[in-house]
């Protein structure tokens, strides 16, 4: 919702504006020192290797670097028994495809990973017009072990853990992002992962919306993302 109270001069504007500056740029600082704390995160070995199914095949996930010494992984939401890929994991996927040249001159490489038939990932993954290296989970326990996917157990007894604690199961996927390196001696490192709402920096629609008057204009909806639909859902009446 857009304030109606709100309008001044300009000079109140700029005053404004200006005050608002000061404390943009001390959240921009805390945001790189947050980040380099980030980095400086410690990397564990994972001690193993993962074989994904992917188009053309089996894939390990040290294959997935494709060379380079750095892999994000996109865990995107797509149970075995759905049709369509999760409406919200969508949104954040319709980003993916632009950046990789990107990330791939910095020596990272960019792959997304779900527990689905690599069969009905093709097939969505035609559907929505995405190009980006899509596999799938379904026969090992990458989700289980990086928390995305509550096992048979945690789904019985109604707790998982999901964002480094334990919380009531409310899906049978969740969503996040987990990277990895890889050395000069071909040793596989877990050196970050983040869930829930650390998901949203990635999310460009949304940080363009918030630089608008009415924001995400998610007030009022049964939840924060209930007006998101899959890009090809939308009613173009604009």
């Amino acid at each position: 919702m857009i304030r109606t109270d709100s309008v001044s001069t300009r000079e109140a504007w700029l005053e404004a504006r200006k005050n608002l500056l000061l404390k943009e740029k001390a959240h921009a600082r805390a945001g790189d020192e947050l980040a380099a704390e980030r980095r400086a995160l410690p990397h564990y070995p994972l001690g193993r290797d993962y074989i994904f199914d992917g188009v053309n095949g089996k894939v390990s996930l040290a294959e997935l670097f494709a060379g380079r010494s750095q892999l994000i992984v996109q865990h995107f939401m797509f149970s075995p028994d759905w049709e369509a890929g999760c409406p919200f994991c969508s949104f954040w996927a319709d980003g993916y495809d632009p950046m990789i040249v990107h990330l791939n001159q910095r020596d990272v490489s960019f792959a997304v990973v779900s527990r689905c038939s690599v069969e009905t990932l093709e097939q969505y993954r035609r559907r929505m017009g995405w190009k980006f290296n899509w596999v799938s989970a379904l026969n090992n326990s990458f989700n289980y072990d990086f928390c995305v996917t509550p096992t048979p157990e945690q789904i019985e007894s109604g707790c998982m853990v999901y964002n480094f604690r334990e919380t009531p199961v409310h899906s049978s996927e969740c969503h996040g992002v987990s990277v990895f390196r890889q050395n000069d001696e071909g040793v596989l490192f877990h050196t970050y992962s983040t869930y829930a709402r650390g998901l949203d920096p990635m999310n460009a629609a949304y940080a363009y919306l918030d630089i608008t008057p009415a924001g995400r204009n998610e007030e009022g909806l049964p939840f924060g993302m209930a007006w998101v639909k899959r890009h090809d859902e939308y009613v173009q009446d604009r």
